[in-house]
């Protein structure tokens, strides 16, 4: 399955913003890998990310040969809690597959998803990194800080229609998903590692279990590079794939990207290539973002205010004291 996400090109750059929120002042997309970051987009931020691939299959056991294309389109929206993102998540294939005595088609949504993702824990709430002025190997040594990952965790349901060939069973279903998201900032963010560990279809007969892993690498402002690897085990159908590609940012809310997929079995071998687009529409947050600068500049003038009755008091006592002297 080609559903190409993978974490933002330009969050490698941004780390101090996720001191405070889950809003960035970059689009944060989870494309073009698999995985799903442990941030969202913020609160009232709406946020469409599709894209379109080719896919080609072959079996050598059951001797046939398929290709087709699809497309792919995550919906997500914070809304009520900066820590909460609702995500909506669709993928609809069509193939066409030739064997020595016949040929056919396969048409339909191969995956749609709907849930919510809410960050439980965020290791740069309330930390900051102080600069040591005495020492140059204490400011550029290993942060063990980074080892700590940003925790969150995804709760939703698969929605099948009946007559779906992409389908375990002939029925409609509705089935849970869950997942748990891990995300890890390296290198002053220049690296990122994200884990998906997953648990699909779970209440049905073939309930399927499976990670992704993503590692990202920002090569500048504007572009970024990604290796990922995914696994999944089901009794209707396992596999391991790897991918990799490469994000480009047009402006802060646009995002364009482009990835291959391949794995290592021939029971089918599987081969994807896809592009996609990011776009955020982020307006209605501009207002949050001029309240937290207030907040910031009368918390930074009150600590000022304070270190300033602290210079009094000092200057009262050393006078006080010179006069007994």
């Amino acid at each position: 399955m080609l559903k190409n996400k993978s974490f933002f090109i330009t969050a490698l750059c941004l780390v101090p913003q996720f001191f405070f929120a889950q809003y960035t002042d970059v689009i944060n997309s989870n494309r073009p890998g698999e995985t799903m970051s442990a941030y969202g987009v913020g609160k009232s931020v709406i946020q469409a990310e599709i894209g379109v691939y080719g896919i080609k299959e072959k079996h050598d056991l059951l001797d046939y040969d398929g290709s087709g294309f699809g497309t792919d389109i995550t919906l997500r929206y914070g809304a009520f809690l900066e820590k909460l993102e609702f995500v909506l998540d669709l993928q609809y294939q069509m193939e066409n597959f030739d064997t020595p005595y016949t040929s056919y088609k396969k048409n339909n949504f191969r995956q749609t998803v709907l849930g919510a993702k809410y960050l439980i824990y965020d290791p740069y709430k309330n930390y900051k990194k102080e600069a040591n002025i005495y020492s140059y190997k204490a400011n550029h040594s290993f942060n063990w800080h980074e080892l700590i990952p940003a925790v969150s965790v995804f709760a939703g349901a698969n929605f099948v229609g009946a007559d779906n060939p992409y389908s375990f069973s002939p029925e409609s279903s509705i089935s849970p998903k869950v997942m748990l998201i891990t995300q890890n900032l390296f290198g002053g963010g220049k690296w990122v590692f994200v884990t998906n560990i997953i648990a699909d279809y779970i209440t049905t007969d073939y309930p399927s279990y499976g990670y992704v892993l993503t590692l990202t690498h920002g090569f500048n402002d504007k572009w970024s590079g990604f290796v990922e690897n995914q696994g999944y085990k089901s009794d209707f159908y396992s596999d391991a794939i790897v991918r990799g590609g490469a994000a480009y940012l047009i402006n802060p809310n646009l995002q364009v990207d482009a990835s291959l997929s391949t794995n290592f079995k021939n029971t089918p071998s599987i081969f994807y290539g896809g592009v996609g687009v990011s776009w955020r529409y982020d307006a209605s947050y501009k207002e949050k973002q001029m309240e937290f600068k207030g907040k910031e500049k009368a918390k930074k003038n009150k600590d000022n205010e304070m270190e300033q009755r602290e210079i009094d008091y000092q200057e009262k006592e050393r006078k006080r004291k010179s006069k007994y002297e």
